[in-house]
Parts: C-alpha cells; sequence; structure tokens
C-alpha cells in the first residue's frame, strides 16, 4: 500500500505539472524538464508548477505527518494542526512579525512561526486538561476552537491597522502553493527534514504511548520527554509549513485517519512506524489533488488550495464528531 500510494502521488506530480490555465501535454512537459525547445513551455513548467509543486510535496508532508503525531500525542482523533491552534498561533506570529515588527524575509518570520505554534499548542494543551474530566479528545478540540477565534481576532486586529501586512495577509491566508520559488523550498527544507526525522524517530515510543502512560512507563519510556520531542517535531513542521504556504486547515486531519485505514487492511494495525512514511505520502498527495482541483474548478483563473482543502476536510470533521464511538478513542 506505501509502494501504491507513492505511485499515486507520482501521478499527481505528473498532473501538477501539466494542468492549469494552460494545458501542456505530457511529452512536451517532460521535453522542458529535460531538453527543453519551447522557452513559454519552459517558463510555465520551470518557474511556476516546478517549485509549486515542490511546495506541495514538501507542506504535505510537514503538515500531514505533524497531525499524525498531535494525534498519536494527545490520543485525541481529532488532533489536527489547525483545529488545536497551532496553524492559528503560526499565523498570527507571522502576522506580528511582518505588520509589526516590519521583518520580511522567510528566515526571519519563520522564527515568530515556531514560537507562535508552540506557544498556542501549549496553551490549547493547558485549557483542554481544566476539570474534572481532565482532558478529552472534545474538550481540546473546544480548546483549540476558542484559542483559534482569538488569534483570528488578534491577526485582524494587526493587519487592520497595518495596509502593508494586509496586503500580504489576504493572500497568504487563503492557503495557496502559488507564487513561490524553488529558493523558497530550498530554505523550507533543513526545517522540514529536521522535524520529519524526529517524528520518525519516535515511531517506537509512540506506540508505547498508545498502550497508555502506565504501560508506556513500564516499557521503559520516559514520557515527558517523549511529548517534549513530539512538540519540537510538530512545531518545526507546522511552524515551517504555515510561514510559506499560509494557514492550511484540515490536512493533518484527515490524513492519519486515511492511513490508519490503510493500515488496518493490510493488517498491520496502528502501528507508527507505518502510520508516519504512509501520512508522508498520502497528505502530499491529497495537497497536490485539492490544488489541481482548484486549477480546474475556477478557469481560466483558479481556487486557492487552502478553499478546497476546506470544502473537502469540513464534511470530513463533522462526520467524525458525530461518530458515536468517539468517546472510547
Amino acid at each position: 500500500m506505501l509502494l501504491g500510494a507513492t505511485g499515486v502521488l507520482l501521478l499527481l506530480c505528473a498532473l501538477s505539472l501539466a494542468v492549469g490555465a494552460r494545458h501542456i501535454p505530457p511529452g512536451d512537459v517532460w521535453q522542458a524538464l529535460v531538453d527543453p525547445h519551447d522557452p513559454e513551455v519552459e517558463a510555465v513548467v520551470r518557474s511556476v508548477r516546478v517549485p509549486r509543486t515542490l511546495l506541495g510535496l514538501s507542506a504535505g508532508a510537514a503538515l500531514g505527518v505533524s497531525g499524525t503525531l498531535m494525534q498519536a500525542l494527545t490520543r485525541n482523533p481529532l488532533a489536527d494542526p489547525g483545529i488545536l491552534g497551532v496553524t492559528g498561533g503560526a499565523s498570527f506570529a507571522v502576522v506580528l512579525a511582518v505588520g509589526v515588527l516590519g521583518v520580511s524575509s522567510l528566515y526571519g518570520y519563520v522564527w515568530f512561526a515556531f514560537a507562535g505554534a508552540l506557544a498556542a499548542g501549549a496553551l490549547v494543551y493547558l485549557l483542554g486538561g481544566v476539570g474534572r474530566t481532565g482532558m478529552t479528545p472534545v474538550k481540546l478540540a473546544l480548546a483549540g476552537m476558542a484559542v483559534t477565534a482569538m488569534l483570528n481576532s488578534l491577526t485582524s486586529a494587526v493587519t487592520l491597522t497595518d495596509t502593508e501586512a494586509l496586503n500580504r495577509h489576504r493572500f497568504w491566508a487563503a492557503g495557496s502553493l502559488a507564487g513561490q520559488e524553488t529558493s523558497v523550498v530550498l530554505r523550507l527544507a533543513p526545517f522540514l527534514v529536521c522535524g520529519l526525522l524526529g517524528a520518525l524517530a519516535l515511531a517506537p515510543a509512540l506506540n508505547s504511548l498508545a498502550l497508555g502512560d502506565e504501560v508506556a512507563v513500564a516499557l521503559g519510556r520516559r514520557t515527558g520527554w517523549v511529548r517534549v520531542q513530539g512538540a519540537v517535531a510538530v512545531t518545526l513542521l507546522t511552524g515551517g509549513a504555515v510561514a510559506v504556504v499560509g494557514p492550511l486547515v484540515f490536512v493533518g486531519l484527515v490524513v492519519p485517519h486515511l492511513a490508519r485505514a490503510l493500515t488496518a487492511r493490510a493488517g498491520v494495525g496502528p502501528d507508527h512506524r507505518w502510520l508516519l512514511p504512509l501520512s508522508m505520502v498520502i497528505a502530499p498527495g491529497l495537497l497536490l489533488a485539492a490544488d489541481v482541483l482548484g486549477r480546474l474548478v475556477a478557469q481560466p483563473g483558479e481556487m486557492a488550495v487552502g478553499i478546497v482543502m476546506a470544502f473537502l476536510g469540513g464534511p470530513f470533521f463533522i462526520a467524525l464528531v458525530r461518530r458515536r464511538r468517539l468517546a472510547e478513542l
């Protein structure tokens, strides 16, 4: 199934390079990549669609793995960087850096994205554990929505008082893969690679946490340290992705459930040694599919990938909340 998902991802990469306001035959796409003759086709493929596809691959993998990691750390099927406020925290921090402090470079405001993601996630985690019943999936989701609403209000307050921040925020807030260069993807790569490697290294410990903290401790796991490592990985992945593509939601929610369905059919169960690699492949495929769909439904223009993901992920979230077995997960 991992090989099959990789094959589908390669097909979606080819579609991402060929489909758009100008449809380019696969043969011409290949020609533009290896031995270009048509300057116009070369400019479209190499300068516009290759960076867009690479950004979809990297941001999708980051958001998908961070969602799987968050659901494992909190044992919450509703955990997602967008729902639990991590994306909102990174977004507010980026807007604050650009609008108030005048930071304009990626390497300048990406650090603010990391700090905002970490602070918002910690706040939601604390609020979700308040009360006699302790932390539950629904309480975490409600706390995340409350924190996200507050951060969105603060973000609006900053953008409405700063014209430059407003102009940059309008396009970025919708969540888009367009308008970036390959150099941006290369600058983002070190943060995402560190986050992905850290997440993969935690896979055995996540399997122990799934059995409960007491069992994990009995198996020799330092649960507090595991959660700290997981929080660092989520911060790197979510902060880095949000800083470039904007606050994309629902990728981290949908992908872990799809990966678990595949591992269940394969007979290996919820083993994070397979879930994390599957999420790393499924999430970019989902993001690229949404991006291609956005180009097709609004021709000759296009719909931002964040809007398409909201249409796809919203019904999935509602169906997940309405499941009767949610309290048992």
